[in-house]
């Protein structure tokens, strides 16, 4: 889920960013940038691995716990993200919470047949699809943040669809539909976002660094929920 304010990648950003800071300050800002995601990376597996004895307890809980996940996510870290010390412990704690969201969706992989393997499976093809569309947005010439408006309709309308298949339609063929055009849109979100962070167009290092994070976060969510449909059965 796209919680991050996306008015960053607005047209002529690379110009804009490139008049207001020196190569050296865009260098430094991009480590600050890799060095936080890789932080809460370990933040939420953490907390992935700390909620799985709770699993069933964050499924039977799992509105109460999301919504002030997500509301913060939107709206607390923004307001604290130019807090030095305060935001970091916004950040990692927003992080590892996400770990612990997903362990209904781990806990039922895991109870099926080579559910560990599915698993491994979704990490590995998740890590190697965003290492390699973030190479390929490094080194592209093309500016995709221009296709930061459309990305942003068309993650709404997939989201507007979903609930209604949740709640109306409940189509397993829709379900699988939508989660293969959700892992289009996503990996369409990491080159843009990958390109404002190598122009530094970010307000924050943290700010980039969320951005990544979540990109990952709903790239390997989408990949277990379609390994689970595919890879295995239950026990």
């Amino acid at each position: 889920m796209a919680l991050y304010d996306r008015e960053y990648a607005r047209e002529g950003a690379f110009g804009y960013e490139s008049a207001h800071k020196s190569e050296a300050q865009i260098v430094s800002f991009v480590k600050d940038t890799y060095k936080l995601f890789a932080a809460s990376m370990l933040a939420g597996g953490v907390g992935a691995y700390v909620g799985m004895p709770f699993a069933g307890i964050v499924a039977a809980n799992y509105w109460w716990i999301a919504i002030p996940w997500m509301l913060f996510g939107m709206f607390g870290l923004q307001m604290i993200k130019n807090k030095p010390g305060v935001n970091m412990i916004g950040l990692f704690t927003f992080t590892f919470a996400s770990g612990v969201i997903i362990t209904p969706l781990l806990s039922h992989i895991l109870g099926m047949a080579g559910g560990a393997t599915i698993v491994g499976n979704a990490f590995f093809m998740t890590a190697a699809l965003f290492g390699g569309l973030s190479f390929f947005a490094i080194k592209s010439s093309k500016d995709f943040t221009t296709w930061t408006k459309p990305i942003m309709i068309a993650f709404f309308i997939i989201l507007a669809v979903s609930l209604i298949n949740v709640f109306f339609l409940k189509s397993p063929i829709l379900y699988v539909a939508i989660q293969a055009i959700f892992l289009l849109v996503i990996s369409v979100m990491v080159l843009i976002d990958t390109q404002n962070v190598i122009r530094g167009a970010y307000e924050t290092p943290m700010d980039g660094a969320i951005a990544l994070y979540l990109d990952f976060f709903n790239l390997f969510v989408t990949m277990l929920q379609l390994f689970g449909i595919f890879g295995g059965s239950d026990e």
